[in-house]
């Protein structure tokens, strides 16, 4: 039986600046373990404000949003960046490296934040991530010696150091080249496949969409095709 990672119940959004705008309406839909789901839709369709909502950034919505099962509502900030270190990997379209720390370090700082394992055995676990996706050899490397599509992996590896129930991505292959946007699609497959790790990508690119177990497809503020 499929289990439900992430469940979105009714959502809807408003801006208020100045008039009330709702930009999101009634979104309602759920992502099994290990689905490798794109959102997709033209520019301003609200996708990105639907992901800082499905990954607990913001919570100025309407509806309901659980995570594995469990409601986010009336959860404190200090539960929610609980939740979000431990449950939710972000890939984003800049990759948020330190420059100052290496890439074994920057794979690290998220697991030294969870405190759920002592340093040398995030340090243990950071090392097994980079080589999982071909990236040890950069293990000792400044993330400012690192070229884009490096870079980009380095992130992916950081989003996988505390074995989240789902990766959330805000158009991770939007600042790469084809080749580049090729190897970091067969990683997310791969890790769908294999580790059967779920994905929610948000996207413009529709090759790489196409591709993906499931799309759902906005436009202004809806879901038109769910996929």
């Amino acid at each position: 039986m499929a289990q439900t990672v992430l469940q979105s119940i009714h959502v809807s959004k408003y801006f208020s600046d100045p008039v009330r705008v709702q930009v999101l309406k009634d979104l309602s839909f759920s992502i099994d373990r290990g689905e490798f789901v794109s959102v997709t839709g033209k520019s301003g369709c609200g996708k990105s404000t639907l992901l800082y909502i499905l990954s607990t950034m913001d919570t100025d919505y309407e509806g309901d949003l659980h995570i594995d099962n469990e409601s986010m509502r009336g959860k404190s900030e200090a539960q929610l960046a609980r939740i979000r270190n431990e449950k939710i990997g972000f890939v984003f379209q800049f990759h948020y490296l330190l420059n100052e720390f290496t890439v074994l370090k920057n794979v690290m700082l998220p697991g030294l934040k969870l405190r759920k394992y002592p340093e040398d055995e995030v340090e243990h676990r950071a090392m097994e991530r980079l080589r999982a996706l071909d990236i040890d050899g950069l293990a000792l490397k400044k993330a400012n010696q690192l070229s884009g599509g490096e870079k980009q992996r380095v992130a992916i590896a950081r989003a996988l150091i505390n074995d989240p129930l789902i990766i959330m991505g805000d158009e991770p292959t939007g600042n790469l080249d084809k080749k580049n946007s090729d190897i970091v699609f067969d990683i997310f497959r791969r890790l769908s496949i294999e580790f059967r790790q779920t994905l929610l990508i948000v996207t413009h690119d529709q090759g790489f969409a196409g591709n993906t177990d499931r799309v759902i497809e906005m436009e202004d503020g809806r879901i038109i095709a769910p996929g």
